[in-house]
């Protein structure tokens, strides 16, 4: 047997490796120094300023100072923005399973086709997602209007009053319909691009087994796109959390049902820009980010072995 001595590396070899290592090293910062300094000078520093803000009040009598942690004692016991923390986790309970089940569903279906059906029906589902929030708010109240929609052309066919789906019984199954198709096509679009990765043969061999359409799809491409799963719950669970957009826009035609604190970024945006309580509302802000940031880390600790995360 032939034992080949391997020399090694000379002080001159190893001083270049570490030379040539340093020298990526600092050609990384560079490339990445033009997001930085946007980075920290549009989202760091703001934060900062508006952390600084929170704990400062200013009033006509005593003025400007600072109060310290006054203002998040004073939020997580107000029972306006506690009302709209327990409206927006319940919308959350509700919503979210919707959204999971018709978009997951939408893919699954997609996936098995192989026309030229499935390109338009991925369009078709994907162009609420495209239309913007707003808008896409505005085109909703519309059908919604008992006065002006078409609610009231269908039920005067038959002699009846068409029902106002913004009433406050039925305004939260309303917002939740909003919501599920302008966000449904977007996670639609994740679940099947993870289900085009998936390797065709195992299809095969399960069919070769005598596994149905049915079975694969639930037992083999549904735990095989957990992980895309797991992202797109904690994007569907952080953007509700954060619930805003839909009900301020229906708000001046929902008759009341929808007041100006039905969610906190509600309560908070009026008690900024109606009341001039900038302070507080700063203070808001943090908190319910608190508790979007914990109700995240939560959901993912529970599910990263379940999708496979590992870090």
């Amino acid at each position: 047997m032939v034992i080949q001595n391997i020399a090694a590396p000379t002080p001159v070899a190893t001083r270049r490796r570490r030379a040539g290592r340093q020298r990526r090293g600092w050609i990384g910062w560079i490339l990445t120094a033009p997001f930085g300094a946007v980075f920290i000078a549009f989202l760091v520093v703001p934060l900062g300023y508006a952390l600084w803000m929170s704990l400062r009040t200013n009033s006509l009598i005593g003025g400007d100072r600072w109060v310290g942690g006054d203002n998040y004692l004073k939020a997580v016991q107000d029972p306006l923005f506690l009302k709209g923390v327990v409206l927006v986790i319940g919308f959350t309970l509700v919503l979210v399973p919707i959204q999971m089940l018709v978009s997951l569903s939408a893919a699954l279906v997609l996936d098995s086709l192989t026309s030229r059906f499935a390109k338009v029906s991925r369009l078709i589902i994907f162009v609420p997602y495209a239309v913007p929030a707003v808008i896409g708010a505005l085109m909703w109240g519309f059908l919604y209007s008992p006065n002006f929609g078409p609610l009231k052309d269908l039920f005067s066919l038959f002699g009846a009053d068409a029902p106002d789906l913004l009433s406050s019984g039925n305004v939260f199954g309303a917002l939740v319909n909003i919501v599920t198709w302008q966000w449904a096509g977007y996670y639609m679009i994740i679940i099947y691009a993870a289900l085009k990765g998936i390797d065709p043969t195992v299809y095969e061999a399960a069919k070769l087994d005598g596994a149905s359409a049915w079975q694969i799809a639930l037992r083999i491409k549904v735990p095989m796109v957990s992980s895309a799963l797991v992202l797109i719950l904690v994007f569907a669970i952080i953007g509700t959390l954060q619930f805003f957009t839909e009900p301020q826009t229906l708000r001046p035609i929902a008759g009341g049902s929808i007041d100006a604190a039905y969610t906190p970024n509600m309560y908070a945006y009026s008690t900024a820009f109606s009341y001039g309580q900038f302070n507080y509302a700063l203070a808001i802000s943090f908190v319910l980010g608190a508790v979007v940031f914990i109700g995240s880390a939560i959901f993912m600790t529970a599910t990263r072995k379940r999708s496979g995360i590992t870090e």
